[in-house]
């Protein structure tokens, strides 16, 4: 039988930890959430190599120094409300529910919100919410939000976005078209976001931020 309880501290203290990430609450998270739940069946026995696991149809779950850096920029505090965009088996909604007050995960796949729905569930994790709907919107309706997290790369973020963002509040995700992508922090100032390049990433496109074909004349 394979140990995971293990295997997840292994993960914290000998790929997370030596990274940057230095927050003692994110890598008190990361060592309490079952990242096998959150893989196929296939995967368990994988799910914690510091690699992105494939969901299907081009979607992954990022790997754990990812998610680890994605939430430690964020700056999560208790009583925060949360989105994340593209949350797919609901990972990352996981670990940021042990920091927030609560927390939105939005899922344009029915299939992977409904896989997320059934992985928190077995948590308890009461403070989540997985919601169905294109990512490139957002889910204006119960924000604005203090940190928003794209779980995945964009060549740019969406103007729309900016608004679901509280002042002073953070956005994070892996910008960039070739790789490598860069990890990117964002604060809103006003009616603009800020942003800030922090780490390379690789790049793991989500659905629906492409930009629109330039034409030629």
């Amino acid at each position: 039988m394979t140990d995971y309880a293990t295997l997840r501290r292994n993960m914290v203290d000998s790929q997370i930890a030596p990274n940057e990430v230095t927050d003692r609450r994110v890598l008190r998270a990361m060592g309490e959430v079952p990242r096998e739940l959150f893989a196929s069946e296939a995967q368990k026995p994988v799910a914690y190599i510091d690699e992105a696991l494939k969901l299907g149809g081009g979607r992954v779950l990022l790997s754990p120094v990812t998610v680890a850096r994605l939430v430690q920029l964020a700056r999560i505090e208790e009583g925060h409300a949360v989105l994340e965009l593209g949350c797919g088996t609901g990972y990352l909604s996981a670990v940021a529910a042990r920091l927030a007050g609560r927390v939105i995960g939005l899922e344009s796949d029915p299939g992977l919100a409904i896989r997320a729905r059934q992985s928190l569930a077995t948590l308890g994790l009461g403070k989540t919410k997985v919601v169905e709907g294109p990512l490139e919107a957002g889910y204006p309706g119960e924000g604005p939000y203090d940190a928003v997290i794209l779980s995945g790369s964009v060549p740019e973020v969406p103007e729309r976005l900016t608004r679901q963002v509280k002042e002073g509040g953070r956005l994070v995700a892996i910008i960039g078209e070739t790789a490598p992508g860069r990890l990117t922090v964002f604060t809103r100032t006003g009616n603009a976001l800020s942003g800030q390049a922090r780490y390379d990433a690789p790049l793991a496109q989500l659905p629906g931020f492409e930009r629109a074909p330039a034409f030629v004349f």
